[in-house]
């Protein structure tokens, strides 16, 4: 019974949808967390949040922890692990033309959809379900953010995203967000569980071929 909302990068989006009274509570990849009260992630208003929900567990359970919380949690509702891969300061034209070509397999042509593109093709374990160039319609004022995140989702949903930002003279930053969706490894470290999905997007996108990098500058 609740609305929710998939919006790109910038918490500019959640605004609009704030002041219209869509939306009280929202998050984003690495851990912000933030309500309608100050539009925008608040480290303080999210310890806030976690102490009254270990207070309120822990009317029942003294041995309450955070850890203890996310456990029954994953139990119930299973477990997202989720990883983002930043390249920064790689070559402007390389990331571009990388870009280009994963846009070119979201592109609403015969090429996306058959044996020439990625749906239906396996990498990893993974089958590739869906291509596309994500858009968002602002459901508020109804403007239209286009080119917001290449995404290419597998047929377990689990899905990699790819951004290119600051294709200035300082070059260009390269963000890869990856996620999976588990009911059964729950307790796995992040990038053991991701790896799969770190080396399918590594070689769908060949990276390292266009910006000669082997490593990302940051993992979050």
């Amino acid at each position: 019974g609740l609305d929710v909302f998939e919006v790109p990068t910038g918490w500019k989006f959640f605004g609009n949808l704030m002041d219209a009274g869509r939306l009280s509570i929202c998050g984003e990849e690495s851990f912000g967390t933030g309500s309608d009260h100050i539009r925008e992630k608040d480290g303080i208003w999210a310890i806030v949040a976690w102490l009254n929900i270990i207070a309120h567990v822990g009317q029942t359970n003294p041995d309450v922890s955070v850890r203890s919380i996310m456990q029954d949690f994953y139990a119930i509702y299973g477990r997202n692990y989720f990883t983002r891969y930043d390249y920064e300061e790689v070559d402007s034209e390389g990331a571009s033309k990388m870009i280009d070509r994963l846009r070119a397999f979201a592109a609403d042509t015969p090429a996306a959809n058959n044996a020439s593109g990625l749906v239906g093709k396996s990498f990893s374990g993974y089958t590739v379900a869906k291509v596309d160039d994500f858009e968002y319609t602002d459901p508020i004022d109804h403007s239209v953010s286009s080119r917001q995140g290449l995404r290419i989702i597998f047929d377990d949903s689990s899905r990699i995203i790819f951004r290119l930002s600051g294709t200035g003279s300082q070059g260009a930053t390269v963000r890869i967000y990856i996620e999976r969706y588990d009911q059964e490894l729950l307790d796995v470290d992040t990038q053991v569980a991701l790896r799969p999905l770190v080396d399918a997007a590594l070689h769908i996108s060949q990276l390292k071929e266009f910006v000669n990098r082997e490593e990302p500058t940051v993992i979050t």
